[in-house]
């Protein structure tokens, strides 16, 4: 098990930037792959970003390719999303989660999740 705590949300006109991290405890971190999820009021929580264990490879939904970037450092136990260009309908509560296994992109294949940070952008 890991607990996971994302900070870095907040309020942002479009065509800002955002920062969001998920600190993560436990010594195991390094052997997670780690996501990134949100979820807009009314609509199912949806994959966004993901990196494996070693950060060697990503995968992004296609409507924040070339806009977010996923990262990590796993001797600070944290994983990054930076966001850039930021349009209003990225607005949601963006989660991280972890997972050892190998399906990356379904909310299903997560079993540590932390409790969420708020995203909105303004037009």
């Amino acid at each position: 098990q890991v607990q996971l705590v994302e900070s870095g949300g907040g309020l942002v006109q479009a065509g800002g930037s955002l920062r969001l991290s998920c600190a993560a405890s436990g010594r195991t971190f390094s052997s997670y792959a780690m996501g990134w999820f949100r979820q807009a009021p009314g609509k199912e929580r949806e994959f966004v970003a993901a990196i494996r264990w070693r950060g060697d490879s990503t995968y992004y939904t296609d409507s924040v390719k070339g806009r977010f970037t996923i990262s990590r450092d796993n001797a600070k136990n944290t994983v990054y999303l930076q966001m850039n260009s930021l349009k209003p309908e990225d607005t949601a509560v963006y989660y991280c989660a972890a997972t050892i296994s190998i399906k990356l992109t379904s909310p299903l294949g997560y079993d540590n999740w932390g409790q969420g940070t708020q995203v909105t952008v303004s037009s």
